[in-house]
């Protein structure tokens, strides 16, 4: 499996913290040096490590945020 680069350009907000410190986010994340995207996961405390999540474009998050109100 090929090295997966990221890079939290924004933090925009904390979800939940379960027992162990994990946190599921809210954050703006580039991958691999694309444009940063909204994407929610779990992150390890140092952000080193993450859980599986879900990646938006903007266009996605305007969308679900429509579908919320």
């Amino acid at each position: 499996m090929a090295d997966l680069k990221f890079e939290i350009t924004q933090e925009l907000g904390v979800l939940s913290e379960n027992a162990k410190g994990w946190r599921k986010e809210l954050n703006m994340v580039s991958w691999n040096g694309a444009e940063p995207k909204y994407d929610i996961r779990s992150w390890s405390p140092d952000h080193s490590k993450m859980g599986k999540g879900i990646t938006l474009s903007s266009e996605e998050f305007s969308e679900l945020q429509s579908i919320l109100k």
